[in-house]
């Protein structure tokens, strides 16, 4: 299964990182939680830090294009096979970052591309 980071995890049951979180563990995929405050997430512990560059298949954003900013370099040192820009989160700078460095970029929902076997 695809090991995803979540970008702009939250504790908060109704946001739809937390979802996404639940909906991919539940779908059997692995998970890293990265966030602005350390929490945890249906036992995922959200942490501050990245993992090592080429560890993740898919990043999948919930954070506005304002605050992924501060996160360029690390998500693209990262090397993911794929960045999946949810509803809200489409940023062409960061999406033409990732196309020079040969990453996939998908404007796309996670939640519905779990619940339609497209993930």
């Amino acid at each position: 299964m695809k090991k995803t980071l979540v970008l702009g995890a939250s504790d908060n049951p109704a946001r739809y990182s937390y979802k996404a979180v639940s909906n991919l563990l539940r779908n059997g995929h692995s998970v890293i939680a990265v966030g602005n405050k350390k929490s945890s997430v249906i036992g995922i512990e959200i942490t501050k830090e990245f993992p090592e560059t080429g560890s993740v298949d898919t990043v999948t954003l919930y954070l506005n294009p304002a605050n992924q900013r501060p996160y360029y370099e690390a998500i693209i040192h990262l090397n993911p096979k794929r960045i999946i820009f949810n509803p809200g989160t489409e940023n062409p700078e960061l999406e033409q970052l990732a196309d020079d460095a040969g990453i996939e970029t998908v404007e796309a929902c996670t939640l519905v591309m779990l619940a339609t076997g497209q993930y």
